[in-house]
């Protein structure tokens, strides 16, 4: 565990104070929660709290003996300057804390590579704050604001067009995987919704994760932890759905109040969903009425103007309420969950409903027939389709004639199997 650190919360006069997401946040970047800190009034440009509030929470540091003060704010370069002055510890706001998480477990190239572009996007606009505090040789590097020299600025600009550069052509290779998915008859289902609401164990509980394909796009990884963002990069697995060929994709989590730069850096993340053919968004049911609330709301806004894909929302965890607790959720909950699937992944319960709820949701298969000969090069296209589609019927004759549904990338492939195929010749 890291050192100690005291939470601090402002909201506007009549707003509750709710610490509860910040609190696990802290911990799940390490810090042990050591006191708590709350005040309801307007902004103070100078502090972000009053300043008998900084004095009191100088005080809480000092008799709990943290390092480090967390604002579920949004802290400006010159209030971080002010608070770690007057209170003589690191400052840090919501977002400098869901970097350093996200900064410590991003793994894959993509996700370091988003890390540090939201990084340096919340840097950007402090950096002539800093730069007149350097100017007024006023350490702005005390206190976690980071040292300041007179080409940051032009250095963080170069840095974020090289970055997004790489992340474009990262974009581009998975957009040719999932274009390679799909032509092999495949069909995308994402899983979304706000962090720790159980979507990695989920994804565990659907996926045979004993027997997936060896595609460098499939992964096998993915933790389920009750702790908040342990899953930042996109992990992908085959589910059965009978009948169909499905693979299942996890991406990071949301958080409520995300500001625009950090939702914009993982955008190539979130590309899995908003490109996906059908959407699970999954929710907490064990949280209370009102927090389930606000997170589905915070769900369908990152989601509702990007995904043209049916949503079907999934209330899990299910074992940890009865069942009365649970009606009262659905029937509560309706206008923004109407008809979702309850199940519970750690106990795998209900998992038979939302297969055949994802089956019912993707969109319909065609179906047509295709004429094949009776050679080598017929019996591998049965067999492709065997894989590929929902064979209906096949027929065996001088010719094969097989009757089945598919996307429609494999009906085309099929129809041109159909005519490429060596005749067998005539006797």
């Amino acid at each position: 565990m890291k050192d100690k650190a005291v939470l601090v919360k402002r909201v506007d006069s009549g707003e509750e104070a709710s610490l509860d997401e910040i609190r696990e946040l802290a911990r799940a970047a390490g810090y042990g929660v050591a006191g708590e800190i709350t005040q309801s009034r307007k902004r103070d440009s100078a502090y972000e709290i009053g300043s008998g509030k900084v004095e009191e929470v100088r005080r809480l540091v000092e008799s709990v003996g943290a390092s480090k003060v967390i604002f579920d704010n949004e802290l400006g370069p010159y209030q971080v300057y002010n608070l770690g002055n007057e209170i003589g510890v690191e400052i840090d706001d919501r977002f400098t804390l869901i970097l350093e998480i996200f900064g410590e477990r991003a793994g894959s190239r993509k996700a370091q590579l988003q890390v540090e572009l939201a990084e340096l996007q919340y840097e950007l606009p402090r950096a002539d704050a800093k730069a007149n505090l350097a100017n007024r040789d006023e350490r702005p590097g005390f206190m976690g604001l980071g040292e300041y020299d007179e080409k940051r600025k032009t250095d963080i600009k170069d840095r974020i067009s090289r970055i997004r550069d790489e992340l474009e052509k990262l974009s581009e290779r998975d957009e040719g995987w999932r274009r390679e998915r799909r032509d092999s008859g495949f069909e995308l289902v994402a899983l979304a919704g706000y962090t720790n609401a159980g979507k990695s164990t989920l994804m565990t509980a659907l996926a045979d994760v004993d027997d997936q394909p060896n595609h460098p796009d499939l992964d096998s990884t993915a933790e389920a932890r009750n702790e908040m963002f342990t899953t930042l990069g996109t992990t992908t697995r085959q589910m059965d759905v009978p009948g169909r060929n499905v693979l299942l994709s996890d991406t990071v989590g949301f958080v409520s109040d995300l500001p625009h730069w950090l939702v914009q850096s993982f955008e190539s993340t979130l590309d899995e969903i908003y490109l996906a053919d059908l959407v699970l968004l999954v929710v907490d049911a064990s949280d209370s009425v009102e927090e389930m609330r606000e997170k589905l709301v915070t769900c369908h806004d990152t989601l509702w103007d990007r995904v043209e894909a049916p949503v079907v929302t999934v209330f899990n965890k299910a074992d940890l309420l009865s069942d009365r607790e649970m009606e009262e959720r659905v029937e509560t909950l309706r206008y923004l969950a109407p008809n979702p699937v309850v199940v519970s992944a750690k106990e795998d319960e209900n998992l038979g409903e939302l297969v055949a709820r994802v089956k019912h949701e993707l969109p319909d298969w065609e179906r047509t027939t295709v004429e094949l000969p009776m050679s080598d090069d017929g019996m591998s296209t049965v067999s492709w389709l065997y894989d590929n589609a929902e064979v209906l019927e096949v027929e065996y004759g001088d010719s094969i004639h097989v009757d089945f549904k598919a996307r429609d990338e494999i009906i085309a492939k099929a129809l041109h199997e159909s005519l490429e195929a060596e005749p067998v010749p005539a006797r």
